[in-house]
């Protein structure tokens, strides 16, 4: 077990329909306003990072967005600690252009900017805005390409790039980031072969969809075998849809409410688009190969992690998790202001309460 401590994000809610498939009351908001004071509350409770999401488009409850670049931005600028990681779209971004803007927010808000590379899954949004739709494993080559231009970019003057996707001549940034370490972080996503052996080869951070405590070892286990023959080391954080209640009973009826009024038309509609993109990988499996239409009432899988019950249960699964490699947690919300602060209450001293217990001795005296 690592013995750093396990970190903590939260999906910034940045399109409107939060971030169930379900017509169950969220007292959660898109608006800027919600999310300054989420963030702040995030901060306080105990959160490390804040990921935006990117979304051209409405689809699946999300009819309004605010792009994720601009509203990390304001997040950063009415906090003091929290990093926040903007989602990026290889194809609408161009490497060169967001290398330099994530370069200015660094110096704008003392080095606490984020990239979340994102390969893409919605052939229609990129129909919707004229970009063209390229095959699986095309689209995380292009991805694999961006953050080397990034990176290279970010470190280096006089950089040039020959590649299929991106070329650069003799530019040099500057200023460049105020990250030194040696850059601003990268994180990706994804859970096909391609995904996974991108992120072995070039990302600081592995995203992957909910899953049991089994099911992300494996994952886990291979992409840092993977990464080690690569000369190259990468952290893990793994997508959670939390609901903590004082009782078990209480969480489980807040779980099954949000099933029992999902909305079946956009739930099946977005399962029919990422399986259709998982089934165009080599392996014809991606994130919701194996994905139930319960799973898929929650985006990312994150009734699967089952972060669902007590502090004390939610807390014990979180150290289950960080025992077989997982660094983050990615958590979702239903109530995004309150949920966040009670988890910062009566969660996470529990978690670090165990870690500690969990600890080797030397470690605790020290």
């Amino acid at each position: 077990m690592s013995q750093e401590q396990i970190k903590f994000a939260y999906w910034v809610p940045n399109v409107s329909g939060g971030l169930v498939v379900s017509k169950i009351e969220q007292r959660t908001s898109w608006n800027i306003d919600y999310n300054r004071q989420l963030a702040k509350t995030a901060e306080k409770a105990g959160f490390e990072y804040a990921l935006s999401q990117i979304r051209f488009t409405a689809g699946y409850g999300a009819e309004f967005q605010h792009e994720s670049v601009a509203i990390s931005h304001a997040l950063l600028a009415a906090t003091d600690k929290l990093r926040v990681i903007a989602a990026i779209l290889p194809g609408p971004w161009n490497p060169v252009v967001l290398a330099k803007q994530i370069a200015t927010i660094d110096h704008l808000t003392n080095g606490r900017i984020a990239v979340n590379i994102v390969s893409g899954w919605f052939r229609g949004e990129f129909q919707a805005i004229g970009e063209p739709w390229l095959e699986h494993d095309e689209r995380y080559r292009r991805s694999e390409e961006f953050i080397n231009v990034l990176k290279g970019i970010w470190t280096t003057d006089n950089f040039s790039y020959q590649g299929d996707f991106y070329r650069i001549h003799n530019y040099s940034l500057k200023p460049k980031p105020l990250q030194q370490s040696p850059h601003p972080e990268i994180f990706q996503g994804g859970s096909s072969r391609a995904a996974r052996d991108m992120a072995s080869r070039v990302s600081d951070w592995y995203f992957t969809n909910g899953n049991t405590v089994e099911g992300i070892k494996a994952q886990v286990d291979d992409i840092r075998a993977k990464a080690a023959a690569n000369g190259h080391s990468v952290k893990v954080g793994v997508n959670a849809f939390i609901i903590a209640r004082d009782t078990e009973e209480e969480a489980r009826a807040v779980l099954g409410e949000i099933i029992e009024k999902a909305d079946p038309e956009a739930v099946n509609a977005f399962g029919h688009e990422v399986k259709q993109a998982g089934k165009a990988s080599p392996e014809g499996e991606g994130n919701w190969a194996k994905s139930t239409f319960e799973d898929l009432v929650q985006y990312n899988d994150g009734f699967k992690t089952n972060l669902i019950g007590t502090p004390q249960q939610i807390a014990e699964r979180i150290v289950a998790l960080k025992a077989v490699g997982v660094d983050l947690i990615l958590s979702g919300f239903l109530h995004f202001q309150e949920e966040v602060a009670y988890f910062g209450e009566k969660v996470l001293p529990l978690v670090r309460a165990l870690e500690t217990e969990n600890a080797p001795a030397e470690l605790v005296e020290a």
